[in-house]
């Protein structure tokens, strides 16, 4: 491997022996993402999932000037750096990053996505991607996850996007960029803490089975992107649709009065959401992205039992 990209033992053994494998991204596993001790149980529940489905964790993260895919998951510096990280990479980012030698930066979905593709892991799982933001026809402020996700060869697991951002255009840009969307069991795009988000999808798939079969066939007739599978956050893990838009409607008029864009307005919105729901949303953070790992190890056993795809 390339001295730019790192991938940890287990990972670069299970890479090699056509073994599956799920990459993750660390900024969830931050503070950026969820408060500390709630960071390190989320991805100890990660992790956990996807070893029960037979696959191995890979955690991507900037370390000292590298891009690891698989840090080490032991108790050991590597991975407490991670956890206290406070740089947050994008796959606009790497470059630099990699370059100046950063000592630690955390992943977004667009930075994992972009390594594991180079790393060969096609299996990834996250919380919610990034999207089309409110009010884009003006500020054009569109995430690079929808890029990232037509760009490179990779399967996404997320329960749908993140709950503020416009979904309708989200879907119409992911469209635009020919990104397949599918429902994991479901017929409706999923709007992260809530099941439901007002839109259907385009087609709906029951087991690992289907998604590894639609991947061949997307290789076969020369699609070069990946996949976005849409898995609603379990159940018994929903939180109250009307809570969440009062939150939303709260924290996007912070934002808007803050004047606020790209990644300053996730912090504040989920803050509102946290006030809103009475912290809540943390343990609804924690079974959306369990249940997204676990469904990533279904998905990435059965693309390693189907074994490379020739075009």
């Amino acid at each position: 491997m390339d001295e730019m990209i790192r991938l940890g033992d287990e990972v670069a053994a299970a890479v090699v022996d056509g073994d599956p494998v799920v990459a993750l991204e660390s900024t969830i596993f931050s503070g950026l993402g969820l408060p500390s001790p709630a960071n390190a149980e989320c991805l100890r529940r990660c992790q956990a999932a996807i070893r029960a489905g037979g696959a191995v964790p890979a955690l991507t993260a900037v370390v000292d000037g590298v891009g690891v895919v698989g840090v080490d998951l032991g108790e050991g510096p590597e991975l407490d750096r991670v956890l206290a990280g406070s740089d947050k990479v994008a796959a606009r980012d790497l470059p630099h990053a990699l370059a100046s030698r950063l000592g630690i930066g955390v992943t977004t979905v667009s930075a994992s996505v972009t390594l594991a593709a180079a790393a060969g892991v096609p299996v990834f799982a996250t919380g919610g991607i990034g999207g089309v933001h409110r009010g884009a026809e003006l500020t054009g402020d569109i995430s690079h996850d929808l890029t990232a996700l037509a760009r490179h060869p990779v399967v996404t697991v997320s329960a749908g996007a993140k709950a503020f951002l416009d979904l309708g255009r989200t879907l119409e840009h992911l469209e635009t960029l020919g990104v397949p969307v599918v429902g994991w069991k479901t017929t409706r795009f999923p709007a992260f803490y809530v099941r439901d988000s007002g839109f259907p999808v385009s087609a709906t798939v029951e087991s690992g089975t289907d998604v590894a079969a639609m991947l061949a066939v997307a290789r076969r007739l020369g699609h070069p992107g990946g996949v976005l599978v849409a898995n609603p956050i379990p159940t018994a893990a929903e939180l109250d649709p009307n809570r969440i838009q009062e939150a939303l409607a709260a924290g996007l008029a912070e934002v808007q009065a803050r004047g606020l864009r790209g990644p300053a307005v996730t912090p504040v919105v989920l803050a509102a959401i946290a006030e809103a729901t009475d912290g809540g949303s943390i343990p609804a953070n924690l079974a959306l992205a369990e249940s997204n790992a676990a469904v990533a190890a279904d998905i990435a056993v059965a693309v390693a039992e189907a074994g490379p795809v020739r075009a």
